[in-house]
């Protein structure tokens, strides 16, 4: 642990609050930075921030990533030295009807970004990337040596370019970036608009559930505290080039130009969407009306992490099995909204 703040982009979002209390916990000082937008009940993130709030070590601005003044004032201000960068507009199906946010939000947001970190020169900036990379690749588990040149969808894109970004800076202005890949999400203080908090909703009030790829869909459903796990541990772990790499043979997840690396966090395993809703009928004790329909567009069918890489890099050891982290996840639920 270095000295000097933390911030953390997307603090009061569901990855960025439990990563924000993660470090809160061990002592660090973090500046937090989230827009509090609408595109999921902004009183859950509230609710987040109340939580992050108490802690006197903790400083928030609402702020929007896409303004670049007001980053760039941020930066001057509070001279983070390292930067977790977990704010983006999220979701896939909401990228085929409102690009335009995935580029002001992914591409223009993580600009300022970049941009805050080379006026600091920044000791690491660890960001969010996403198993939606992958795309149209069907070559499981995803390894992060393999190339992403087919991505299904806006959200997906943006997210390879924010790869490709940060290793631009990292080359020209010697900023060390560790991208993560994350796996399928799952847990407490979840998102409204995932699986699971939808389903767990529409099971506890009787309403049926849409099941899109006739649940024959497979994820690699990984728990927040598990993602946490590697995003704290690549943190503390400040990437430099490969010397190993050879440009006639370029590996995809290294550098051997820039202090630049791809990191794939995931359970390192895959589950059907149908087992994840049998596991959540018996957490909740009631079973779900079942609404089959076909795959969505822009949706991928199988994802699984290849986690090889990122348990030597970091010592990455992901422990939760669904039918612990599914039932975690229902107790919250349950709790947080007095069902």
């Amino acid at each position: 642990m270095t000295s000097g703040p933390v911030l953390v982009t997307g603090s009061a979002g569901f990855i960025g609050f439990h990563t924000t209390r993660r470090l809160l916990a061990r002592g660090e000082t973090v500046i937090g930075v989230d827009n509090l937008n609408s595109y999921y009940d902004p009183a859950l993130k509230q609710a987040r921030l109340d939580q992050l709030s108490t802690d006197p070590n903790y400083i928030h601005h609402t702020l929007d990533l896409a303004d670049r003044e007001g980053m760039a004032a941020l930066f001057a201000k509070h001279q983070p030295r390292r930067i977790v960068h977990l704010g983006a507009q999220a979701g896939i199906r909401y990228s085929v009807e409102n690009p335009e946010s995935y580029v002001d939000s992914n591409v223009v947001g993580f600009l300022t970004v970049l941009e805050g970190a080379r006026a600091v020169q920044a000791e690491h900036l660890v960001f969010a990337s996403t198993s939606s990379v992958f795309g149209a690749s069907a070559a499981l588990p995803f390894s992060v040596q393999q190339g992403v040149a087919h991505p299904l969808n806006v959200y997906a894109a943006t997210k390879i370019a924010n790869e490709a970004m940060a290793h631009s800076y990292a080359y020209i202005f010697g900023i060390p970036s560790t991208g993560v890949r994350f796996f399928t999400v799952y847990g407490p203080w979840g998102r409204p608009d995932m699986a699971l908090f939808k389903f767990t909703r529409a099971i506890l009030e009787g309403r049926p559930i849409d099941v899109y790829g006739e649940g024959r869909m497979e994820r690699d459903f990984t728990y927040v505290d598990d993602i946490v796990d590697g995003v704290v541990a690549a943190l503390d772990d400040v990437p430099g080039k490969d010397a190993s790499w050879r440009a006639e043979a370029p590996g995809q997840a290294t550098s051997g130009v820039a202090p630049w690396r791809l990191l794939n966090l995931g359970a390192g395993r895959r589950e059907l969407l149908s087992r994840y809703i049998s596991v959540l009928e018996d957490a909740i004790g009631k079973k779900a009306i079942l609404n089959v329909m076909p795959t969505q567009e822009g949706e991928m069918t199988r994802t699984e992490a290849d986690v090889t890489e990122t348990r030597a890099a970091i010592g990455y050891d992901p422990k939760t099995p669904i039918d612990i982290g599914v039932r975690k996840f229902v107790d919250w639920y349950r709790d947080f909204y007095k069902v």
